[in-house]
């Protein structure tokens, strides 16, 4: 990459007319006159032609739509950050000015642009606008594309631009370098039109990134004192060896037992060199392919820091060397108190099973998390919609983004709006000082799941119906709205279509949220997938509580595939915990089951076969025999047995009387 001298990064406006002569003559294969461009500007022209830029083009490519920006907003969203004061300034600064200052990404597409309404307008007809990309392969010779590919700053002036439809403008910019490692994050841009060509244009882009720059180093700091906050209390308070590491997979504070540790270990790491593990790279620090991790490190060493949600960087704690000389086996797996570990499993890899049914609803729900559709997950309680909803975020593109989830069903009318909308200072009676940001606004780039939507009160509906249509939320108390673009997937066990005809779920908000559907299925449909679930949990429980490992006899796992279970898999965790516990050996048999699952099992041992129903004989006779049928089909649940056989539960319970058939 060539080092232009600063003059030359400078335009000189009385040279227009020959730039344009040599302009003509440069599209026509001939060589300019000698000295008649500067080299920045010659060398650019070259690059155009190389990657075939169209020179009669008159203005970049149409903005990408509203969700891509807000998404492109979000990933650099520190940058949006740090440059937001001196973007706010130039909406004053330069209200008279006829100029502009744009911000971009690495990439030159701009994510904001603020200053002279005037010429606010003018840059809309040449697509010098938010969401659109300006780099040179794309828009030809011009500051920020320019600027970007030589990582220096440049002025372009008039016919120095590539492209016929910019020719009229004047502009100069500079790069925004990362202040820890000096990559490029962005580039700043001030441009008008001709007239209002200055020398100091490009000074105030210069002074404008530096400003930029001591931004971010002031955020990395604040970042690296919230690392050490969360890790200061664990490095102490610990035999082994512990590291802290940031965002960007270095060390930066490391106890006294880690070099012994890692020596104990041949660990080749050494502390001083400040070695950076790629591995532990996050968010937009992470590879752009995929890193193997070193050999010597393990998954259930590591464990995240976050804050607010969301990841600032990684715990690494290498086990310490035991009395008798022995390397420990310490795994972060046997400290249960540890909540949050970056080998959890989320999202569809969580979901145990190799149904057919299970296996179409997974296969659907990857399609659906591709696209930024509404989807609307059905099911019965219990069954993991919650994990459904997780798979569509993580899946998609925005699985590095916030994932806000809200039950609409556990919260009053007043208090679901606050969570939902936020609110200002002042707003009502108990309003947060300050305000307080609601679930929407947080879901922001984002996927925003409402578990229970068929709960939410019917006045908060037109609400959330606007912003679902506009793309803005106002907060309780305020009366300017907010940009807002997220991923909505809302779960029910209701059947919606039936609250629109009760009319207590609003039509047309309906046919917003269930644009697109998936059906999760009931454990009841999924029988086969019992007693891989039930090893699942059990290999869990024996992290959690230690001890020795258990099993479950074969006819415990027969009788909990003929249990129907009502809750579903969230039933079948919690039985299967209170068996684990409440057991007196490590095999655990029918005597240890709870009594409503035991007594399924008392009454299918007792049940005849339907082969065995007389079709010719007393009606009591058939009577029974359908009763016990039903009640082995239905794995003991006497809502279903009434519902199949069509009678009131009521009247079951004379029967089962009559009969002497007593499950409890």
């Amino acid at each position: 990459m060539a080092d232009y001298e600063l003059h030359q990064r400078l335009s000189n406006p009385q040279n227009n007319r020959t730039i344009m002569a040599a302009w003509d003559r440069f599209l026509s294969g001939d060589t300019p006159p000698p000295n008649a461009l500067r080299c920045l500007i010659d060398d650019s022209w070259r690059r155009c032609l190389d990657v075939k830029v169209d020179p009669s083009r008159q203005q970049a490519a149409s903005p990408v739509n509203e969700s891509t920006l807000s998404s492109l907003q979000h990933q650099h969203r520190e940058l949006l950050r740090a440059g937001k004061p001196v973007m706010a300034m130039a909406k004053d600064f330069l209200a008279q000015s006829e100029t502009i200052m744009i911000l971009t990404d690495p990439n030159g597409m701009i994510l904001g642009v603020e200053g002279d309404p005037r010429a606010l307008e003018a840059a809309g007809s040449i697509h010098l606008i938010a969401g659109s990309c300006w780099s040179e392969q794309l828009c030809g010779t011009n500051a920020i594309g320019t600027a970007l590919s030589v990582g220096q700053p440049v002025q372009i002036h008039a016919a120095e631009h590539f492209c016929a439809g910019i020719k009229e403008w004047t502009c100069s910019a500079t790069v925004i370098r990362d202040p820890y490692d000096g990559k490029i994050l962005g580039a700043i841009d001030v441009s008008g039109l001709g007239k209002t060509f200055s020398p100091q244009s490009l000074a105030l882009a210069v002074t404008t990134a530096s400003r930029i720059e001591s931004q971010l180093a002031k955020l990395e700091m604040d970042f690296r004192y919230q690392l050490l906050e969360h890790g200061t209390a664990t490095m102490s308070n610990t035999t082994d060896g512990v590291i802290i590491c940031d965002r960007r997979g270095y060390p930066i504070k490391a106890n006294e037992l880690a070099s012994a540790a890692l020596l104990a270990r041949g660990i080749p790491f050494n502390l001083k060199n400040t070695t950076q593990i790629p591995t532990l790279s996050t968010g937009n620090f992470a590879p752009a392919t995929p890193v193997a991790a070193p050999d010597w490190l393990r998954a259930d060493w590591l464990e995240p820091i976050l804050d607010a949600g969301e990841r600032i960087g990684t715990l690494l704690t290498i086990p310490a060397v035991q009395p008798n000389g022995m390397v420990s086996s310490w795994s972060r797996k046997a400290k249960p108190t540890h909540d949050i570990r970056p080998h959890d499993v989320k999202g569809f890899d969580a979901l145990i099973g190799c149904s057919e049914a299970l296996l179409q609803a997974i296969q659907k729900a990857k399609m659906l998390a591709k696209s930024n559709v509404p989807v609307l997950l059905l099911g019965q309680t219990g069954v993991g919609k919650e994990i459904f909803a997780q798979g569509l975020h993580r899946f998609g593109q925005i699985g590095e983004r916030p994932f806000v989830a809200l039950n609409c069903g556990s919260l009053s009318r007043d208090l679901l709006a606050s969570e939902l909308f936020g609110h200002c200072e002042g707003s009502f009676t108990g309003a947060r000082r300050g305000g307080m940001i609601g679930k929407i606004e947080a879901a922001n780039g984002g996927t925003l799941f409402l578990d229970e939507i068929g709960e939410m009160p019917l006045e908060l509906q037109p609400h959330f119906l606007r912003v679902l249509e506009e793309g803005e939320i106002y907060r309780i108390g305020e009366t300017s709205p907010r940009k807002v673009s997220f991923k909505l997937v809302s779960a029910t066990n209701r059947n919606l279509r039936d609250e629109v005809a009760e009319g207590r779920f609003r039509m047309d908000l309906f046919y917003r949220v269930s644009v697109t559907s998936i059906r999760v299925p009931a454990l009841i449909e999924r029988k086969q997938d019992i007693s891989l679930l039930v090893a699942h949990f059990l290999g869990l429980l024996a992290e959690k509580y230690g001890g020795n490992p258990k099993r479950f006899r074969t006819e415990v796992l027969e009788a909990f595939e003929d249990y129907a279970w009502p809750g579903n898999v969230r039933e079948l965790r919690n039985v299967v915990e209170s068996m684990f516990l409440m057991a007196q050996g490590d095999a655990i048999g029918l005597e240890d089951l709870p009594p409503e699952i035991g007594a399924v099992a008392s009454a299918q041992n007792t049940a005849e076969p339907m082969s065995a129903v007389p079709v010719i004989g007393k009606l009591e006779d058939l009577e029974l025999a359908l009763i016990r049928k039903t009640i082995a089909q239905d794995g003991g649940n006497l809502t279903l047995v009434a519902k199949h056989l069509g009678i009131a539960k009521s009247t079951l319970y004379l029967k089962l009387k009559k009969f002497g058939l007593f499950l409890s």
